[in-house]
């Protein structure tokens, strides 16, 4: 490893990024720079970078909501693609009775928390599934043609 943390030679992508698969329009969300909590049923152990992975269906009623309809006026909500990647810094929930720890949090849920976050200029079809999964090193490669500064 040299002194800026990056790693020389190859490196397998399941030892240094996970992806996460989220419904639109909370993905598209976090992309633009605005959630920074992702809320998960239960806590996750890993941290690290993830692929922000677009599900295929879409949570309709969000798009009412105002803070997700501010924050993805005009934007285009892709489905079945990794959109972007974040580094996963923490995950925690909030203590009961106390207010949620930003606009984006539920109350019960864990909070996963974001930062770090890259968007792709291109969407890249790919199949997600619930929990932190291991994408396939093509994945990987794909992703780190659009962000090639991108590295453990």
């Amino acid at each position: 490893m040299t002194s800026t943390g990056h790693v020389h030679g190859p490196v397998h992508p399941g030892t240094w990024i996970r992806g996460i698969t989220i419904k639109q329009p909370h993905a598209e969300c976090i992309v633009a720079g605005a959630k920074t909590i992702e809320n998960r049923p239960r806590p996750w152990s890993w941290r690290g970078w993830l692929l922000l992975h677009a599900g295929q269906s879409i949570d309709r009623p969000a798009l009412r909501l105002p803070l997700v309809a501010r924050t993805i006026r005009s934007r285009t909500l892709a489905t079945g693609a990794v959109v972007g990647v974040a580094r996963l810094t923490g995950c925690h929930q909030d203590p009961a009775g106390s207010p949620p720890c930003t606009p984006w949090a539920e109350s019960g849920a864990w909070h996963l928390e974001l930062a770090d976050v890259h968007a792709l200029t291109l969407p890249i079809p790919a199949r997600g599934q619930l929990g932190p999964w291991k994408p396939t090193e093509e994945l990987v490669a794909q992703v780190l043609q659009q962000l090639p500064d991108l590295r453990p």
